[in-house]
């Protein structure tokens, strides 16, 4: 089983530009969606019904603004939206989707800003969130999903020491939050498997980032210790276009 990941900055602006080739290349099993800046019904009508995928959408109360989807051949036995946290919930951030042998989670961790006006409440966003997967856990195995806006290592990101302590994403709070997960079990998939390979998620669209390989990579799969055996690769697609962010994936070997 394939399963992708992709912030695409728009789900409407990025079907524009060749999205069912970069779709049908992929060839996803599962495909979660960060920021896509809908509502569930300009989701649903922007996709459309791709034939044998099921598809769930969660979105913001503020419109064109954050937003997270999943698109499933199979239909997930139970689905919850957010962290059950009423000032949490209100972007359309989390999705847990329940599988046979597992939880998939996809995330779009709020970005801290550039003026960190919310590097505080992206602290207790990342307590709320590590809870929330806590208990998932105890259900099943938990695989989580999505644009976590921070860089977790120097490896991570193509300038860190410009950037440590003074650019959102790269903040010792932030990288803290990502440390919590790692303490809590949760593994790093990319680096389990490619633990010395610098590629990177994210660009900036400024002075032809992506064409230097300035980046960045805040996109990950975070597998709990249950379900890392069953990650048997992972990938990053940095040769598909359409977002700032390109799609990264896992292979599952699910018995």
């Amino acid at each position: 089983m394939r399963v992708v990941s992709w912030n695409v900055n728009g789900i409407r602006a990025v079907l524009k530009k060749e999205f069912a080739h970069s779709f049908e290349t992929m060839a996803a099993d599962i495909m979660c969606f960060q920021e896509t800046k809908a509502q569930c019904d300009q989701v649903a009508e922007a996709i459309g019904n791709i034939e044998g995928f099921h598809l769930v959408s969660h979105s913001a109360v503020k419109k064109g603004y954050s937003g997270t989807a999943i698109l499933s051949k199979q239909q997930p036995i139970s689905v919850q939206y957010g962290l059950g946290i009423e000032e949490h919930d209100q972007e359309g951030r989390v999705i847990a989707a329940e599988f046979e042998q597992f939880i998939l989670v996809t995330v779009y961790t709020p970005n801290s800003g550039s003026e960190l006006k919310r590097l505080s409440y992206r602290q207790e966003w990342d307590a709320a969130f590590l809870a929330h997967v806590q208990k998932l856990e105890e259900k099943k195995p938990v695989l989580v999903c999505g644009d976590l806006n921070v860089a977790h290592k120097d490896i991570d990101l193509a300038r860190p020491k410009p950037n440590y302590n003074k650019s959102a994403g790269y903040m010792q709070q932030e990288i803290d939050g990502i440390d919590n997960l790692s303490k809590a079990g949760f593994i790093d998939t990319f680096r389990m498997h490619y633990p010395d390979q610098a590629t990177y998620s994210w660009w900036s669209y400024r002075a032809g980032a992506r064409q230097r390989n300035v980046g960045w990579r805040i996109d990950y799969f975070l597998a709990s210790k249950e379900m890392a055996p069953m990650v048997s690769d992972a990938h990053i697609y940095t040769d598909i276009l359409g977002s700032d962010h390109c799609p990264v994936s896992v292979e599952l070997t699910l018995s």
